[in-house]
């Protein structure tokens, strides 16, 4: 039995796993004018079918593995139907018949239709499985069907020679060469030895940020979207590619990169790319599965000029090439990413450059004029495909450059690709224009995607005084001396009373060396003590970083290791904690009821004179570490002061804001800042997981008005309790799935609350009365990237946005960035 090659061997794989479907096919349209021989056209279809084998060859399977089994000539002559269109439905018909499905076991991989559209008018269909055929064998298909046409009109057998090999002769002769992955000296431990080290810590999704939430498993439905670059730029990208000892594709892989990178991919961004896998001279003329992909990694990263980034890739590709007969298939077998249905493992998003028109046939059919005809599967293997399609004049200089983006309308609108691509025309202008200057210096937008960005989504702008965090509390609690700054366990504490509790113990860390950017680890349950000690600790110029005593003792190790904090600042209750007993050479120091401590009242109740930049550090808080090795995330005073004096925060919703999220979230940040800076009420909630029960209690008690929760809390009380929520007047949620049901249940039963989607997906469902958002922050390098939507859909909502009162009527619009992206309502005007 003759083996599969391994490129083979990962489509049938495919398709016993995906089961039916045309998303492998490639289907051939070429239109013939003129008086045509039916007849012939069908000896010369047979006649190319017996002179490639691939084209005769089933997949059935023995014992679970399948072989090539490769059918005699006469029983593998291909029928020619003929079926009835006109200029109308043409494309209706060519989508339909293009989307057959094949039955790998037993099908012909073949299949021919003639559309009949008038009396010398007809369109050949010919759809062959990607199995048995490559983008690179339709020239010699072609040939050789317009040679046999040619004699099988004038009465003859085709009469050339035989080919030299067939593919099954590559198939075995593919397995000999690579070797053995475990035999060190082979080709394929080799090559698989660098792909391993270019693709190591591969990001697992770098694309488009997509219109919607990415499905468990891809459909595959696709369509396609084209746009022409002008011969003016393309004689100028080419020009810089020679100049710059590059091809024309490496200068569309990095304007493709950097385009990606900016509109929300990341600037690592990984691109497939196929390769003809011809690498003897006797394939050229065969019909077979040959290509193999290639994923070629772009580092946009650090903000070089484009022909600098020209030269990254040139080296990128050169060396990918040089190791470009590892199966693709064997290359994921070996990385092992993790793997999903509903995306393409190792890159998203492939890259190709042709020459427009290499597959004509030219005028080998006699009596016939003939042009490819387009036909469209209506299929997307990959998120996008961004086709270059290079036209030269008859003397070979640059006529410009057809693009067309190939996407998955799981994921896309056409708006969205169309806006993509129109980034991409203007990118590869600048760059062919301006190829020195810095990539952050090109332009990319439109005017009207400028317009959109800097005034219909920047909306009215607060001011934020050039002080920190220290001094704009400061200068509140004088504006405000008596108002309640915190409650806790019915206590209240005045801004007066803070403000000279939080000096004292400021002095005091002072004293123990916390400084300008000191590092302050903070291992202390929630309580009135704790938002005092962090109030304190800014104000001694340092930098908190949070512990939560229920995580692993390694977690808080490392955190301590990687601040190199010299103050621990401990609950007496948590004094036994592992971490208390191996701080080493970091002081410990127990807090107990700072307004009563003895310690801190010898200090002076005025504020430290620390000189505090508003962009030096506030607090350093760690990821989760899900995807590795949890990492700092170091925040300015600066950053949060824009975050807490923002406008949308003086109404009267966040006069009170429950302190309840651990200090190790960021939603802690908002819980602190926002009231304080606005002479509101921290209203700190027990120590503790609150259930349902008590958050409700503590609502009441605190006479809270603004709230975080949790998208799982949030459901909770919705489904328990949604009267819990009746006092307040914002609730704040997100991060993961909101229920469109939870909601209605919060809404009905309070109906005067705004429910806000902070961030993260809701499920698509019609809102009547949707409490939307409207506004961005201007995230640097933002690029929105939208259209008008339906009304009556709601996906992504983004985060610290700008309410619409409910019922107004307006357009959703989605908006992509760097670092966040959503759907946002705009308010009709």
């Amino acid at each position: 039995m003759i083996p599969l090659s391994y490129a083979q061997q990962r489509l049938w794989f495919l398709a016993q796993l995906e089961g039916p479907s045309a998303t492998y096919n490639i289907p051939l349209a070429l239109r013939l004018s003129g008086d045509l021989d039916t007849e012939a056209l069908t000896a010369a279809l047979a006649d190319v079918v017996a002179r490639h084998e691939s084209l005769r060859t089933v997949y059935p399977e023995h014992e679970g593995t399948p072989y090539q089994h490769i059918l005699p000539a006469e029983d593998a002559r291909p029928a020619l139907p003929v079926l009835t269109a006109g200029e109308v439905t043409l494309a209706d018909v060519l989508a339909a018949e293009s989307a057959h499905v094949f039955d790998l076991a037993t099908d012909l991989p073949l299949q021919a239709r003639l559309i009949r559209l008038g009396e010398r008018e007809h369109v050949l269909l010919v759809v062959m499985h990607h199995i048995a055929s490559d983008g690179w064998s339709i020239a010699p298909l072609l040939r050789d069907l317009a040679h046999a046409y040619r004699a099988r009109t004038e009465g003859r057998a085709p009469g050339q020679e035989p080919l030299e090999i067939q593919y099954a002769d590559y198939t075995l002769w593919q397995q000999e060469v690579l070797g053995e992955p475990d035999d060190e000296d082979s080709l394929m431990n080799r090559q698989l030895t660098y792909w391993q080290q270019q693709l190591a810590d591969l990001p697992e999704e770098a694309t488009l940020p997509a219109d919607r939430p990415r499905p468990a498993v891809a459909s595959y439905r696709g369509d396609t979207v084209t746009v022409h670059c002008p011969p003016g730029t393309h004689t100028a990208l080419a020009d810089l590619a020679r100049e710059s000892g590059a091809t024309l594709f490496m200068a569309a892989q990095a304007a493709l990169a950097t385009v990606l990178a900016a509109s929300g991919a990341g600037p690592d961004v990984p691109v497939g790319s196929p390769v003809a896998g011809r690498t003897d001279e006797a394939l050229d003329d065969l019909v077979g599965f040959f290509v193999n992909t290639l994923v070629l990694r772009t580092d946009v990263s650090g903000d070089p000029t484009f022909r600098e980034l020209l030269e990254r890739v040139r080296a990128t590709d050169l060396a990918a090439w040089a190791h470009q007969d590892l199966p693709f298939d064997r290359l994921v077998e070996a990385l092992n990413p993790e793997r999903s249905g509903a995306r393409h493992p190792l890159f998203q998003v492939m890259l190709t450059l042709v020459q427009a028109g290499s597959t004509d046939p030219g005028a080998d059919f006699p009596g016939l004029r003939t042009r490819a005809e387009y036909s469209a599967t209506r299929t997307a293997k990959f998120d996008l495909t961004i086709g270059f399609d290079e036209h030269l004049t008859r003397d070979g200089r640059p006529a410009g450059l057809d693009i067309t983006a190939e996407y998955a309308t799981d994921l896309y609108d056409p708006e969205t690709v169309e806006a993509l691509l129109g980034r991409l025309l203007r990118l590869l202008g600048e760059a062919a224009t301006h190829p020195d200057t810095p990539l952050s210096g090109l332009d990319l937008l439109d005017p009207a995607e400028r317009s959109l960005l800097l005034e219909t989504w920047t909306g009215r702008t607060t001011p934020v005084p050039d002080a920190s965090l220290a001094g704009l509390f400061a200068e509140q609690a004088a504006r405000t001396p008596d108002a309640v700054a915190l409650s806790h366990a019915g206590r209240g504490y005045t801004y007066a009373e803070v403000d000279a509790v939080t000096n004292r113990f400021a002095h005091r860390l002072a004293g123990l060396g916390v400084g300008p950017e000191t590092v302050v680890a903070v291992l202390m349950e929630r309580s009135a003590d704790l938002v005092l000690a962090l109030l304190a600790i800014v104000k001694a110029g340092g930098v908190y970083a949070p512990l939560n005593a229920v995580d692993p003792a390694s977690r808080l190790r490392r955190i301590l290791a990687d601040t190199a904090a010299p103050l621990l600042l401990v609950d007496p209750h948590l004094a036994d904690h592992e971490i208390v007993g191996e701080a080493g050479d970091t002081r410990v120091l127990l807090v107990d009821d700072l307004t009563a401590d003895a310690g801190t009242d010898a200090h002076p109740a005025t504020a430290p004179e620390v000189p505090v930049h508003p962009d030096q550090w506030l607090y350093v808080m760690f990821t989760s570490g899900s995807t590795g090795v949890p990492k700092g995330v170091a925040v300015t005073h600066r950053n949060v002061a824009e975050l807490a004096l923002d406008h949308r925060w003086t109404g009267s919703a966040h006069r009170r804001v429950l302190f309840h999220s651990p200090h190790t979230f960021d939603a802690s940040t908002f819980e602190l800042w926002v009231p304080w800076l606005t002479g509101g009420t921290v209203a700190v909630a027990p120590a503790g997981v609150l259930d349902t029960a008590a958050l409700a209690a503590v609502l009441a008690e605190e006479s809270v008005t603004g709230l975080w929760l949790t998208v799982g809390l949030f459901r909770l009380v919705a489904e328990e309790d949604p009267a819990a929520f009746a006092g307040l007047r914002e609730v704040w949620t997100g991060g993961d799935v909101v229920p469109p049901e939870a909601v209605r249940r919060v809404m009905d039963v309070c109906p005067g609350l705004q429910v806000v989607n902070g961030y993260g997906p809701t499920e698509t469902t019609t809102f009547a009365t949707s409490h939307l958002l409207h506004r961005p922050f201007a995230y640097p390098g933002a690029l929105p990237i939208g259209r008008p939507l339906d009304n009556t859909r709601l996906h992504v909502l983004d985060e610290h946005l700008e309410l619409v009162a409910p019922g107004v009527p307006g357009e959703l619009y989605i908006a992509g960035a760097g670092l966040a992206r959503g759907y946002l309502r705009r308010p009709a005007q």
